[in-house]
C-alpha cells in the first residue's frame, strides 16, 4: 500500500516536470487575462448601477421656479383684493349717487301731481253751462277745502239764477301751471288760463279773458286740496264791435 501511494505522488510530480516551464507560464498568463477581462465588466456594472441610481433620483425644482410660483400667487391675491375693494367702492359710490337721484325724482313726481291737481281745480271751478250750473259747487268741492270751499259755494249760489237766465256758458282752458313752492304738506301753484264766455244776450260774441291765479294747496292724506286762491292777472281781450 505504501508503494502505491508513493507511486501516485511520483506520477503527479512527473507530470508537472514533463510539462516544463513553458506550459506553466502559459497557465499563469491565461489566469491573468481572465482576471483582466472580468475586471472591466465588473467596473461597467458598477458604473451602470450608478447611472441608474442617478436617473431614478427625483429632480428638485430650481429655486427660480419656486420664486416665480410664489410671486404669481402674490400677484393673484393682490388682484383679487383690489377687485373686491373696487367693487365695494363702486357700490358705495353708486348708492350715494342714487339717493339724491331718487329724492329728486320723488320731488319731481310730487310737483307734477300738484300742478295737475291745480289745473283740474281751476278748469272745474270756471267751466259751466246753464244746464249744469246747479251742480257746479258740488263738482268743485272735490278740489276745495275748509273756508275756501264754503266761500266758493256761497259765490256760486249767488250767480246760479242770473247765469241760467242769461244762458251764460263759461269755458276755461289752462295754458300753463308752475309750482312756486313745495314742502311736505303745503304747496303754492300758479295757473295760467284763457277764459271765454258766451250768451245770447251778447249775440254769442265771446268774452275773452286772460287770467292767472295763485293757488294755495294743502295735502290731505293722499290728496292736494285748494285752501285759498287769489287772482294775479286779469286781462280782458273781448273784441268791441
Amino acid at each position: 500500500m505504501e508503494d502505491q501511494q508513493s507511486a501516485t505522488g511520483d506520477l503527479t510530480a512527473q507530470d508537472r516536470a514533463s510539462r516544463g516551464p513553458d506550459e506553466g507560464a502559459e497557465s499563469a498568463a491565461a489566469a491573468t487575462d481572465s482576471t483582466a477581462a472580468e475586471s472591466p465588466a465588473a467596473d461597467g456594472d458598477a458604473v451602470d448601477d450608478n447611472a441608474v441610481d442617478d436617473d431614478d433620483a427625483p429632480t428638485e425644482p430650481a429655486p427660480d421656479g419656486r420664486r416665480r410660483k410664489r410671486l404669481a400667487g402674490k400677484r393673484l391675491a393682490i388682484a383679487v383684493v383690489a377687485a373686491a375693494v373696487l367693487f365695494v367702492g363702486s357700490a358705495g359710490f353708486a348708492g350715494a349717487s342714487l339717493q339724491p337721484y331718487l329724492s329728486d325724482r320723488a320731488t319731481a313726481a310730487t310737483k307734477l301731481n300738484v300742478a295737475r291737481t291745480a289745473a283740474r281745480a281751476i278748469t272745474t271751478l270756471w267751466t259751466y253751462t246753464p244746464e249744469n250750473m246747479d251742480t257746479l259747487a258740488d263738482r268743485a268741492s272735490a278740489y276745495l277745502s275748509g273756508d275756501f270751499e264754503a266761500q266758493y259755494r256761497k259765490f256760486v249760489d249767488a250767480i246760479v239764477a242770473p247765469n241760467k237766465q242769461a244762458k251764460i256758458t263759461n269755458s276755461t282752458e289752462v295754458t300753463g301751471a308752475a309750482v312756486e313752492s313745495l314742502d311736505e304738506n303745503n304747496a303754492v301753484v300758479i295757473v295760467y288760463t284763457n277764459t271765454s264766455s258766451t250768451s245770447p244776450l251778447t249775440k254769442n260774441i265771446p268774452s275773452l279773458k286772460y287770467l292767472s291765479y295763485r293757488l294755495f294747496m294743502k295735502r290731505s292724506q293722499s290728496r292736494w286740496l285748494v285752501t285759498r286762491m287769489t287772482t294775479i292777472t286779469s286781462l280782458d281781450l273781448t273784441p268791441h264791435v
